[in-house]
């Protein structure tokens, strides 16, 4: 497992559909997964300190772990089978028990950027479906544009089943 942060949140340019960017938090391997609309806006929210008038799903879970005072360990991206991503919630209890939980990836990143849990990667999911951008010492707007030229030529299903060049 390797650590990644979000590097960001965009939409492929031929799907339309929202992308979470995670990037490993040494190296320069970027890791895009395809999410749905409320999720990305979710993520987005937070990540821009934005809130809504209610709360919304990832809020109100985050509220009940903490009447149950369970904590967020870590979100885990476990795996990749047939262009789908699998995610792990791990929850911590006083009592030192951990608990892990299926997720979407989408919803445990939600909730990471809420809790400020760390995101993990598991090392086979990065060998796979990673992108890896060129040039030793890219700046932000260099590493932005080269996803944004791959994004225009990739669809999902091509990233996911390996077809990209």
């Amino acid at each position: 497992m390797q650590e990644m942060v979000i590097y960001g949140v965009s939409f492929d340019q031929v799907g339309k559909t929202p992308i979470v960017l995670l990037k490993t938090a040494e190296g320069n391997r970027f890791l895009p997964i395809w999410i749905g609309a409320p999720e990305a806006t979710a993520i987005l929210m937070k990540l821009q300190g934005a809130a809504a008038p209610r709360p919304l799903t990832h809020d109100l879970f985050t509220s009940i772990l903490g009447q149950l005072d369970a904590k967020v360990e870590r979100i885990s991206v476990t795996d990749l089978k047939e262009n789908t991503f699998y995610a792990v919630i791990t929850l911590a209890r006083e009592s030192g028990e951990e608990i892990e939980i299926d997720s979407r990836p989408s919803d445990a990143i939600a909730l990471a950027v809420r809790v400020d849990a760390p995101i993990f990667v598991a090392d086979a999911v990065i060998d796979e479906a990673s992108v890896v951008f060129d040039g030793d010492h890219l700046d932000d707007d260099d590493i932005v544009a080269q996803f944004k030229e791959f994004l225009d030529r990739v669809s999902p299903d091509e990233f996911a089943g390996g077809e990209v060049s």
